[in-house]
């Protein structure tokens, strides 16, 4: 039988709990284990800098052998790196690394936390990360999550000086240590008091050692710890669950082997009392540590030891008396943490499900929200179900809740006018140079926004009334994949956008330009829409009316002139409705391993000004890691032809120009290697071979042939600051003059580097065009290498050109022309 109950409620927002994901489901073996958690009051705190900087066969081992409460804290969200899945860089990349440490976490069981600095590609030492990153500011965000978490014990992955390989890993490390201290210190960051957290004192921070990238910090000396233990309960070691967790990381191309055996990991300490056989020594996580604790131990074991795994019912009674006395004792940390755990295990032991969904993917502001709130209870427990509840709403429903019988009420959400958009919490307003800028402390540290709404559902288990809360996600039966839930997105009013990210003007030429509009809801008013740009260009109309009416869509086109003689300048033109109150549109990042992510950039589009030659016309292009190239190509007005493993045959090769290979890609595709005759004898023939940065000279066990000669990739040569000084090795060599004479105006404007992994011990058949170097570091003449080989010419370029393209710099396009007019 299926009680169904048709109501409206206009409700309206609440404060909500958790990411919507698929709701859990718990079978005896986890509920067992979530009751032996229930014994520990210990927790740990990891620190390091970056998503996979995590020591992932560690994380599960704290928190599903040990059973402490364990997180992590990514002090950035990777928007720094490179992506080997797509073609996001920057915040969506930081999005996408975001999703799969949240997704890891599930895994090994771990909190994840972050603190509001930007990962700016890589830094090779911590004074210029702190300087970057506003050393106080972020400092100040790691005494917040401590004194919000409160860890027993701090663990940091990198030791604060060169050992630690990339400038913001040692920077974490650093930050960790004061912070251990100034969390502690009434007088340091007093301004976080008034929102409820105190000083604390962990009882130690420790380093834990590690023997990876050519680097041995582990010693016999060290605290020792085996974590490659087997759980029963779980079917699996810890290192088979730090594997799965690791792989997670899928944007970074971290897939690893479920690892078993015994793993060793070392920690030596930085601060506090050094531990002795325990990580936790003199540190008591019993319930000893809370005023009558002991009774509730007590308790516990006795559920515990009783517990009948076909029969979990049986145990609810006594859990709901523990229940009782951990909320009748004090108010406290844990006292609230193990609070929402035993509501957890009684929920689960009662055969809970509960659910509130939409078959709606989104709704927009001023528009009306359908839901259905579902509820079974799947054993013989005794559950009343009170109410559905919202704010201001009070929905007496009084329904004895049978054994395996659906109760589902439909109703709908009046969405108000100015609901708060689903932007990331951190996107909200416009990025610092080293950082987010994030103005609610208490958002601080999260992983993520809450879900947007909430319903609670007021239940009662043996007398006692419990609330469980369950964000409204958007659920859809796909026919390939069977049920998904996504997150619901709530829309702005109305969006705007430009359909390009950069206009590219060559030589004065009149750009044709697009503008997009779209209203997400039934509405009469009428914008002005406002385009700003500077006089160096001119438009067709400056400002333009659009009625937003019932799910209206349209598109505007234009044309933008540059007025002045002046040449290579990059501009911005943005837009925005005449009150202020639209100035973006929504976009969405969509991956089978993460929820799909869903944020609204700024209206807003480079406007290019470049003086530029183009010779030759076909290029065929081979997609490479986190590639937007080819679109860039197009904008210069050349033919580009996707190549895959099939296109690349001598016969079909002649007809290009040019080749590109793009970032990495012979590090993603084996046939690359494969395929080196075919390519050598295309270059051999005539053809002109470009191929941008590879991270290694190898694939997998393999050694990648790239060049007809030899030189070795080097990950560790590199120039990060983007403003470094260019010396012309040969400034005469036809790259720097033909057909567009390069010069240091070239080169201005740059963004977060100049090259990446360089060509180091290179055969005396290439030619070095460029030098370069980060402050007070050796000239490193690996960035730019080519040679004649048969009629034609190979080329490595590890200049950025794959950043400094999308991102309009008028240099990257002249570079990237003279490239492929080599040999012509």
């Amino acid at each position: 039988m299926k009680k169904i109950i048709s109501c409206l409620f206009l409700l309206q927002l609440l404060f909500v709990t958790s990411f919507a994901q698929v709701p859990p489901t718990y079978n005896s073996a986890d509920i067992l284990m979530q009751l032996k958690k229930l014994k520990v009051l210990g927790s740990v705190l990891y620190v390091a800098a970056h998503p996979d900087d995590e020591n992932n066969g560690l994380l599960p081992f704290f928190a599903k052998e040990k059973l402490y409460r364990t997180a992590y804290l990514s002090l950035t969200r990777g928007d720094g790196g490179q992506n080997l899945i797509g073609s996001e860089q920057g915040i969506e990349l930081g999005m996408i690394r975001t999703q799969e440490l949240i997704a890891a976490r599930r895994i090994d069981g771990a909190e994840q936390y972050f603190s509001t600095a930007y990962e700016f590609g890589f830094s090779k030492n911590s004074q210029e990360a702190l300087r970057i990153w506003d050393k106080e500011k972020i400092l100040s965000d790691v005494v917040w999550v401590i004194r919000k978490y409160q860890p027993d014990i701090i663990i940091k992955r990198f030791p604060g000086d060169a050992r630690a390989g990339h400038g913001h890993h040692a920077a974490s490390a650093l930050l960790a240590d004061e912070a251990f201290i100034a969390a502690a210190d009434p007088t340091k960051f007093t301004e976080q008091f008034k929102y409820g957290v105190k000083p604390w004192q962990a009882k130690r921070i420790l380093w834990n050692t590690f023997n990876f990238g050519g680097t041995n910090t582990t010693s016999e000396n060290q605290l020792k710890v085996d974590v490659g233990g087997y759980n029963p309960l779980l079917g699996k070691s810890y290192g088979e669950l730090g594997g799965e967790a690791r792989s997670m990381h899928k944007s970074q191309g971290e897939g690893r082997p479920r690892r078993r055996g015994q793993i060793y990991e070392y920690f030596t300490t930085t601060g506090g009392s050094a531990p002795k056989s325990d990580l936790m020594d003199d540190i008591d996580i019993s319930w000893h540590r809370i005023e009558g604790g002991d009774a509730i131990a007590t308790q516990i074991d006795n559920v515990t030891s009783t517990f009948n795994f076909e029969k979990p019912e049986l145990c609810v009674a006594p859990l709901v008396q523990i229940y009782k006395a951990i909320k009748a004792s004090p108010e406290n940390n844990w006292r609230n943490k193990k609070l929402q755990e035993i509501q957890d295990i009684i929920e689960a032991c009662s055969g809970l499900f509960a659910e509130a969904t939409t078959t709606q993917t989104s709704v927009a502001q001023g528009d009306v929200l359908k839901l259905s709130s579902f509820l079974n209870k799947r054993n013989s427990a005794k559950v009343v179900l009170q109410k559905i509840i919202a704010k201001g709403i009070d929905s007496t429903l009084n329904i004895t809740v049978e054994q395996n019988q659906n109760v589902q009420i439909n109703s709908s959400i009046a969405v108000a006018s100015n609901q708060k958009i689903s932007q990331p919490y951190w996107l909200e307003y416009p990025q610092l140079q080293g950082s987010f800028d994030v103005r609610d402390q208490t958002l601080i540290g999260k992983a993520e926004n809450d879900a947007a709404f909430e319903v609670n559902f007021v239940v009662t288990i043996e007398g006692e009334i419990f609330i469980i809360k369950r964000s409204i996600i958007y659920k859809v039966v796909d026919p390939a994949k069977g049920e998904l839930y996504q997150p619901l997105v709530v829309l702005p009013k109305m969006e705007l956008s430009y359909v390009k990210d950069n206009f590219v003007s060559l030589n004065g030429k009149p750009v044709f330009t697009q503008i997009h509009f779209k209203s997400n809801v039934k509405d009469s008013t009428l914008y002005s829409i406002n385009q700003q740009y500077t006089p160096s260009w001119k438009y067709s109309a400056s400002n333009i009316t659009y009625g937003t009416f019932n799910n209206v869509e349209n598109y505007w086109s234009g044309t933008f002139t540059p007025t002045l003689k002046v040449r290579n300048t990059t501009e911005v033109t943005s837009l925005t409705t005449n009150d202020g109150k639209y100035s973006g549109y929504t976009k969405n990042i969509a991956y089978d391993h993460i929820p799909t992510i869903t944020y609204f950039p700024k209206a807003k589009a480079n406007l290019v000004n470049v003086d530029i030659t183009i010779i030759g016309k076909k290029v065929g292009y081979i997609v490479g890691a986190g590639d937007k190239v080819p679109e860039a190509l197009l904008q210069m007005g050349y033919e580009v032809k996707m190549l895959g493993e099939t296109d690349l045959n001598e016969d079909y090769l002649k007809q290009f120009d040019a080749i590109v290979t793009g970032v990495r890609a012979y590090n993603l595709y084996e046939y690359m290697t494969n395929k080196y005759d075919v390519l050598m004898n295309y270059v051999k023939n005539g053809g002109n071979l470009i191929v941008q940065y590879a991270k290694s000279n190898t694939i997998g066990t393999r050694t990648i042939k790239m060049g007809p000669y030899p030189f070795v990739v080097n990950s560790g040569s590199r120039v990060t600051e983007e403003d470094a000084k260019v010396n012309y090795l040969l400034p005469n060599h036809v790259l720097l003059n033909y057909p567009n004479k390069i010069t240091d105006a070239d080169f201005t404007g740059w963004i977060q580097e100049r090259s990446t992994y360089q060509a180091e011990q290179i055969d005396n058949h290439y030619e070095a065009i460029l030098g370069m170097n980060d402050s007070g570091e050796k000239q490193g003449n690996g960035s730019l290498i080519t040679t004649k080989f048969g009629k034609g010419n190979f080329t490595y370029v590890s200049l950025v050109l794959f950043r400094e393209l999308p991102a309009g710099v008028p240099g990257a396009y002249r570079l990237m022309a003279n490239l492929i007019a080599q040999g012509k």
